[in-house]
């Protein structure tokens, strides 16, 4: 699994240099320089030295630096991971790639980033990201998630996969009176799908973004959704979104403090020879002390 643990991935368009200074400037975890969807056809091309340029030249911090290139079924996608990765690959940590249907597309991506890793000697490998988000990946997410050891991570894309399989739906990611008309929760499907996918291969688990920005208080309540289904973390689409990410996807101080009390009384339990234990009035055995130890890893230095 990756060594990183990143809770908010902040999209911009990497052919907008406003944007992408403000948006590596934020507090996100991560940022990803968008060639796909944010970009019109006729700024493809120019998006790449815009790519190349801002992860060469700006202050990234300890952020993670992303790209997402375009699908693997456009004209684009080869060239965006050759002229991304050759020029700018020893300061990019991941590549995004979207809409993975088959496992030997992310075969492939692999193949050609350790070409390119070759040539350029590079001591590290660019890793992958994945975007489940059509009724092919999802039908084939255990697959997807076992490609290859290169990859970091799955993403659900609610919008396009809505488009994919023919969910009703107003916006990305919101909440609208389709929600209200389904007895229960649309995305848990496919949402806990690729958990329990990412978490089968040793993967992190990512929610796609949300378009309305304003509306926090909406936000946060899709935020604690997908938490509760243990994603690590969500994507935005605006810095204001964030905050919000970082404080869902943060364990409390009352979260914290359970587990401490969890690992220190199960240790004395276990040099004691007991096996379960009481703490807070609820037993405590070993499943209880993985949780515990789960929580302790989201803790931020």
């Amino acid at each position: 699994m990756n060594n990183r643990w990143e809770r908010s991935i902040l999209a911009v368009p990497a052919c907008e240099a406003r944007k992408v200074a403000k948006a590596v400037a934020s507090q996100a975890d991560a940022v990803f320089l968008d060639l796909e969807d944010a970009v019109p056809p006729d700024l493809k091309e120019q998006a790449r030295a815009d790519a190349v340029r801002a992860l060469r030249e700006l202050d990234w911090g300890g952020k993670t630096r992303m790209v997402r290139i375009n699908g693997l079924d456009t004209p684009w996608a080869y060239r965006d991971l050759v002229e991304v990765c050759e020029h700018a690959g020893a300061q990019l940590d991941c590549v995004i790639v979207p809409k993975v249907g088959r496992p030997e597309e992310l075969c492939f991506v692999d193949i050609l980033l350790g070409q390119i890793e070759a040539r350029l000697g590079l001591d590290r490998r660019i890793g992958v990201h994945a975007l489940v988000e059509t009724a092919s990946g999802l039908a084939r997410v255990e697959q997807l998630a076992a490609a290859t050891p290169r990859l970091q991570a799955l993403s659900f894309g609610p919008g396009d996969f809505a488009a994919s399989v023919g969910i009703p739906a107003s916006g990305i990611g919101t909440e609208d009176d389709w929600d209200r008309a389904y007895p229960g929760h649309r995305w848990h499907y496919p949402m806990l799908r690729v958990v329990v996918a990412a978490r089968a291969s040793g993967l992190r688990a990512f929610d796609g973004p949300a378009a309305e920005f304003r509306d926090l208080d909406s936000f946060r309540h899709l935020c604690r959704i997908a938490r509760s289904l243990g994603f690590d973390g969500k994507w935005c689409i605006h810095p204001a979104q964030i905050p919000v990410v970082h404080e869902v996807f943060s364990p409390t101080e009352e979260e914290l403090a359970w587990a401490r009390r969890v690992v220190s009384a199960y240790e004395e339990a276990q040099a004691a020879g007991r096996g379960a234990i009481t703490v807070d009035g609820k037993m405590v055995d070993a499943a209880s002390l993985r949780m515990a130890q789960a929580t302790l890893a989201r803790a931020r230095p």
